[in-house]
């Protein structure tokens, strides 16, 4: 987003132009800086074989999966619903990896009716697969490395209290159940946390993953998830992609050669590829002020963007329409019966009545984490590309509310 004769913008189209188009509360894409962010981090490791995975929990819409493939990724998925709709998106089988926790055998069954890649975290399932499967479709397996890494108690799980993953310390457990059932384990996986600025967390999750993955003959891959922090407050420090693309590309070549054999370095982000590249655009309905407080209440909640009621996270917050006004303070709230604050004690150029307010970094776990709370409804999402706005998701209406509904009579 850019500022040009006092108009907000992204890719020379005016944000207050769409607003009066589609209305709000919408949200906005930049297919250009989600191309930027992907060609950093493959940049970052172009000294050895790395294939970057699209974590597509982060934002599922389907053209959004469509873009990362025209980029060259492939999918990392954490439901068999993500995996149809991969499918949908047009990626082969064997370029989605399917990565889920605490589902039964039958999804996994689903799963390997598409043909994708199977990624398990647990012995019981392991166990489970090698009886029905033995070893006839390799799998992946997902190893717990015992790191407590992340912004937020609610998104690190790599750490010795996570659901994630089998312990290192049950390795003995697990290779009796790869013999017994000989399985054909093709890829290691680890994923620490998200929101990590310390790119040591990685190199020595990357160490415990060489320590064990030694024992494992048959490799092709290792996959050490993601995690990558991006920049929310102008003030944030991120992780240094580039420091670790040399230290850990390095590290990694000299383990395929103890390893003897070239594998594929493999990374799944999400929020790192499209965090920046989205905006929630709300109007301010109200100018409230209390004993304490001026309120902006605004056109959309919680509902629609939970990360700071839910995770304390920080969004940044523009007033698009007022950009040369006088810096005053605010608390911007949403219109759910909640407590239900997108920002407190913000400055922001003064905001009045019918102006539109641009909450940055919106891209990741914003509409993908909405709901209909209140029987509100989800807005519309526009991807500006190359140069032109494109409605990829209208905005629903009662009868999407209603559509699954069964009506009794009384």
């Amino acid at each position: 987003m850019e500022l040009i004769n006092d108009q907000y913008s992204i890719g020379g189209i005016s944000l207050i132009d769409l607003c009066k188009e589609f209305g709000t509360p919408i949200y906005v894409y930049d297919s250009a800086k989600i191309a930027a962010q992907y060609n950093r981090l493959k940049d970052a490791f172009s000294d050895t074989k790395v294939q970057i995975n699209y974590a597509c929990k982060a934002l599922s819409n389907i053209n959004i999966m469509k873009l990362m493939g025209t980029l060259g990724a492939h999918i990392d998925t954490v439901s068999i619903q993500e995996v149809q709709l991969a499918l949908k998106a047009g990626f082969e089988p064997e370029n989605i990896l399917y990565t889920p926790n605490c589902v039964n055998i039958d999804e996994i069954k689903k799963a390997v009716g598409f043909g994708v890649g199977i990624n398990i975290d647990n012995l019981s399932i392991l166990e489970q697969f090698g009886h029905e499967y033995g070893n006839t479709y390799p799998v992946c397996i997902r190893l717990n490395p015992h790191i407590m890494a992340g912004g937020n108690t609610k998104i690190s799980t790599g750490h010795i209290d996570s659901k994630f993953g089998i312990s290192i310390y049950q390795l003995r457990h697990l290779q009796r159940v790869i013999a017994t059932y000989k399985i054909k384990v093709h890829g290691l996986h680890m994923h620490t946390g998200s929101d990590i600025l310390d790119t040591d967390v990685f190199l020595r999750g990357a160490e415990i993953m060489f320590e064990n993955a030694i024992q494992f003959p048959d490799l092709d891959f290792i996959d050490f998830g993601s995690g990558f922090k991006v920049k929310y407050s102008p003030d944030d420090n991120t992780t240094d992609i580039e420091g670790l693309g040399k230290e850990l590309s390095k590290r990694f070549n000299d383990f395929c050669k103890a390893y003897g054999k070239s594998l594929t370095l493999v990374f799944e982000p999400g929020k790192y590829l499209v965090s920046e590249s989205g905006y929630l655009l709300v109007r301010s309905n109200v100018i409230k002020q209390t004993m304490s407080t001026v309120f902006v209440g605004v056109d959309s909640g919680q509902n629609h963007l939970i990360r700071p009621m839910f995770y304390d996270a920080y969004h940044h917050i523009t007033n698009i329409s007022n950009p040369n006004g006088i810096t005053r303070i605010y608390t911007v709230v949403g219109y759910i019966c909640e407590t239900d604050t997108f920002g407190w004690d913000r400055k922001l150029n003064e905001v009045r009545e019918g102006d539109i307010l641009a909450l940055h970094n919106a891209g990741a776990y914003g509409f993908s984490m909405s709901s209909n709370y209140n029987s509100r409804y989800r807005p519309a999402e526009i991807l500006i590309h190359e140069g032109k706005a494109h409605l990829i998701r209208r905005r629903e209406t009662l009868e999407d509310l209603l559509a699954t509904t069964v009506e009794m009579d009384f």
